[in-house]
């Protein structure tokens, strides 16, 4: 049988050297090779929901691979699709490299220049690793082959917009809904989400921060099961502590996350840091909320041009959220739209903070009422985002588990909530 060796190769200098060797092997099959991270991430999921049989025995990383590093992506192939085996191919093969990329979770590495001879012990080495790693899991059923859960990150345009309200309550909607969900507060200094939901809590993101190989029990000790279902993983209760919790970290505690839940939300605040910037770097969707007034709008231009410049995410793949809308302010949605170029949410969220203040002042926000607009809105939003299991039957009049009112997630001609 051959072997199925997808090459994951950023520079085309080092493809054509990388694939023309590859090809030689003896009973080797590569396949098209893919130009960076998220392309390898997307492949893999893709062949995953269709059959774990459907999966290259191989997976050949190089070091120049981009953008995220090739360590990181690594240890997220291994624990997203553990019966892939990856070989790293770099020019330092020293031990402490070596050391790290065990420890990541690849199976061989292979300096470069590459050789023939050392370029095959390690495909065919890994290959039988692999091979019978799928025949160990057929027989235990114990495999992962979804694409992974869906991580969405909710940023304030400034302070005070309602990033957390936002993320709180899409995360209860996806919960009722009937999909597994977890919530993270990654504003790491001054983050609110154990506030809003009334819980006391010991352990936070912290305590994952320091963990290189984080498995389903380690993740299970650190989060915070809420009464609604929802896992919290809290942000630290000494905020000068969310400086332990870096860009690396955050990559490790997402992807663990993904591969654990069906939705992830995560709080990134209104202030960037290394942790955030990962976080909304790896996001499926990217939110960023702001206020009709003229001060927010122009933090969420200046967000959306940051993340441009530091290439952590195009303004055409953020998404704004208006909060606090009303027709009559000056700002309307399509005003936000042209002046931050990104897509604006369908849903606006009206501005009705009376009906919040008693669910905020109690830290009972998972209790608001369901004929509030603002929750109506809100869960509307996630309906939008596709957080939501669609109801068996009639969908028009269903409602959502855990929930007292209909909420329906058509859009409302009129984009208010």
């Amino acid at each position: 049988m051959p072997t199925r060796i997808l090459p994951a190769v950023g520079d085309a200098d080092a493809v054509r050297s990388v694939t023309t060797l590859l090809s030689q092997l003896p009973d080797a099959e590569p396949v098209a090779p893919v130009v960076d991270s998220t392309q390898l991430i997307d492949t893999l999921a893709r062949l995953a929901a269709e059959s774990v049989d459907e999966l290259p025995e191989v997976v050949v990383v190089h070091e120049r691979i981009g953008p995220v590093p090739a360590l990181e992506l690594i240890r997220e192939v291994a624990l997203r699709f553990p019966a892939v085996g990856v070989i790293l191919v770099t020019s330092d093969a020293g031990p402490g490299l070596f050391q790290a990329a065990m420890d990541s979770g690849a199976r061989g590495l292979v300096a470069l220049p590459l050789s023939y001879e050392e370029l095959a012990n390690r495909v065919q080495a890994v290959a039988q690793w692999s091979v019978g790693v799928r025949r160990h899991l057929g027989h235990t059923g114990d495999v992962f082959t979804g694409v992974g859960g869906t991580v969405v990150t909710v940023s304030g345009a400034k302070g005070g917009v309602g990033a957390t309200v936002t993320a709180v309550q899409l995360a209860l909607a996806s919960q009722a809904s009937g999909r597994s969900t977890a919530l993270v507060d990654m504003d790491l200094q001054t983050g609110d989400v154990a506030s809003y939901l009334d819980v006391q809590f010991r352990r936070s993101v912290v305590d994952l921060a320091a963990i290189t190989d984080i498995s389903p029990r380690v993740l299970a000790d650190a989060v915070f099961r809420h009464d609604t279902g929802v896992a919290l993983l809290l942000a630290p209760g000494e905020g000068e502590r969310g400086e332990e919790v870096t860009d690396r970290a955050t990559r490790q505690i997402v992807s663990a996350l993904r591969s654990r839940y069906e939705t992830v939300v995560i709080d990134c605040g209104a202030q960037m840091s290394g942790a955030s910037a990962a976080a909304v770097e790896m996001a499926d969707r990217a939110l960023l909320v702001t206020t009709p007034d003229v001060v927010a709008v122009r933090g969420a231009k200046r967000t959306v041009r940051m993340w441009d410049r530091l290439q952590i995410r195009k303004a055409e793949e953020t998404t704004v959220v208006v909060n606090r809308h009303s027709r009559v302010t000056e700002i309307q949605p399509s005003l936000v739209q042209k002046i931050t170029g990104t897509p604006v949410a369908a849903t606006a969220v009206p501005a009705n903070f009376k009906e919040l203040q008693g669910a905020v002042d109690a830290g009972r926000l998972h209790e608001l009422d369901s004929r509030s607009t603002v929750k109506q809105a809100l869960w509307g939003l996630a309906g939008e985002l596709g957080l939501v299991k669609a109801p068996e039957g009639d969908r028009k009049g269903s409602r959502l588990r855990g929930d007292r009112g209909a909420v329906s997630f058509r859009r409302r001609k009129d984009g208010g909530g």
